[in-house]
């Protein structure tokens, strides 16, 4: 699909180097790594492996044969429950639009197209992390803020539990 000479298309296993370096554009600009940064090797090979998978969708907007955005959604399948009756829920992320062209509507575009990619194939919820500048934008094609969330990284947490018990509250319960 082209709209003002900007293509949209969702990617293809051909696209895999157009996948990789907008991802890690993407990661560099959001966590102000230097433009030569080399990521860890395992990284980049996790990250190619997610692509080649398939669990996955991504959109990207190109012009004249550069990639300009990408927004990827991947798919969880989950235990069925009554609001989510398929089990079939996603996570937006990695929504990306190059400097130049930001606050065109490139990111809106691409996220539409993942929703109703998301709707064809039955997901009942879309979830993301939103940063404060996207927020509007999210707010504007349906998203909503949650409170119904935990987290529990076990990267950054490894007393979560300990010895097989549970952990002891800070709060003395």
């Amino acid at each position: 699909m082209k709209e003002n000479e900007i293509e949209y298309r969702v990617a293809s296993q051909e696209d895999m180097e157009f996948l990789m370096g907008s991802r890690l554009e993407m990661l560099r600009e959001v966590n102000n790594l230097p433009q030569g940064y080399v990521f860890d090797a395992l990284f980049v090979e996790e990250s190619r492996a997610y692509f080649v998978a398939g669990k996955q969708t991504t959109v990207l907007a190109l012009e004249e044969g550069r990639v300009i955005g990408c927004a990827t959604l991947c798919y969880i399948g989950m235990m069925p429950t009554f609001s989510h009756p398929t089990g079939k829920r996603a996570h937006l992320m990695n929504v990306y639009t190059k400097k130049a062209y930001r606050r065109r509507g490139i990111a809106a575009r691409m996220v539409e197209m993942l929703i109703q990619e998301a709707r064809d194939r039955g997901v009942t919820e879309i979830s993301l992390d939103a940063t404060r500048s996207g927020r509007l934008l999210y707010e504007k094609l349906g998203f909503v803020s949650s409170t119904e969330c935990m987290v529990c990284n076990l990267q950054t947490n490894a007393s979560a539990v300990e010895g097989g018990r549970f952990r002891k509250s800070s709060e003395g319960e």
